[in-house]
């Protein structure tokens, strides 16, 4: 979605602004627990059901971390993925398929029911978590590390979908990043209930030696965790001279590409960009971009985990 957050929704405690939208955000509240309420989840027994989704709204890692619960399960089960269609996540889309079975449409239940009648045995849901329509087997919270809660209040009077003590009804978390220093956060998802699981995960560039370190860079990113992406370079020495950041799923015009062109002749660099933002490119021959993958830090707990909603048949 073309959308670039509000600044005060990632400050360390909610200002003026966010008090101002509460009463929004209590509506919103209010509604959602009326459409929960009146809608009956549907349990599923032919297909075994994975949910990556998010509380925090915006880039936490949910479709890296999908690519790599395929990618751990699929010689084991017959795996495919699930994302609801929207146009402006083409990228995603494309990216899902290019690794494994990707059903999609406005309806999840129809790709579900798709996917059954293709005798797939697991699907994993890129998002989805607040569909009341689905009552999954596994479900796994994501959140870049970073960004962490912002102001920890909902939408609009802060980037929460719902309400972060939500997680004990979830229980499981993956937390997604490069700074090593997370123990308070872990504290903070332990405090409101000590048996949720928590998982790690950092991301590791896969093609990094295909730069020279002496090159200069201008890096720009229309994703949720620019960031990341960011200290992900720095970390592996890439020069960067500049970077620009985007909204989430932003859509380049070719003005704005030349315009990103036009600055790196004058500083003398070249242009780097993420995978998932090259999907939107046109193939352009300027600009080179990072190809990432997500390495899951305590793996073999994860996937002792994520494994017994399909031994327990």
């Amino acid at each position: 979605m073309k959308f670039k957050k509000p600044k005060f929704w990632d400050y360390n405690k909610p200002s003026i602004l966010s008090y101002l939208f509460l009463p929004i955000s209590l509506l919103l509240k209010i509604f959602k627990s009326l459409k929960n309420l009146t809608t009956k989840k549907k349990k599923y027994s032919k297909i075994k059901t994975i949910c990556v989704g998010n509380i925090y709204l915006g880039g936490t890692g949910k479709t890296s971390l999908s690519i790599k619960i395929n990618e751990i399960l699929k010689d084991k089960i017959k795996t495919c993925f699930i994302k609801k269609y929207y146009s402006d996540q083409i990228d995603e889309q494309k990216i899902l398929a290019n690794h494994g079975t990707l059903f999609k449409s406005k309806d999840r239940l129809l790709s579900i029911k798709q996917a059954i009648d293709e005798n797939f045995e697991l699907a994993i849901f890129d998002d989805g978590l607040q569909d009341p329509s689905i009552d999954y087997d596994y479900n796994i919270v994501c959140f870049n590390i970073d960004n962490w809660i912002g102001n920890s209040f909902t939408i609009p009077s802060g980037p929460l979908r719902e309400n972060i003590k939500n997680l004990k009804k979830y229980k499981n978390v993956f937390l997604n990043g490069n700074n090593e220093n997370i123990n308070n956060i872990i504290e903070y998802i332990h405090n409101i209930d000590a048996s949720i699981n928590i998982y790690r995960g950092k991301y590791i560039p896969l093609n990094i030696n295909e730069f020279d370190k002496d090159d200069k860079y201008l890096v720009f990113s229309g994703i949720g965790n620019h960031k990341t992406f960011i200290s992900m370079l720095k970390n592996n020495n890439i020069n960067i001279v500049k970077e620009i950041e985007f909204p989430d799923h932003y859509r380049y015009s070719q003005k704005k590409i030349d315009d990103i062109i036009s600055i790196s002749r004058d500083l003398n660099c070249k242009i780097m960009t993420t995978e998932k933002d090259y999907m939107r490119l046109n193939n352009n021959d300027k600009i080179v971009y990072i190809k990432s993958e997500l390495k899951i830090i305590n793996q073999k707990t994860f996937v002792n985990d994520i494994s017994k909603i399909y031994e327990n048949n």
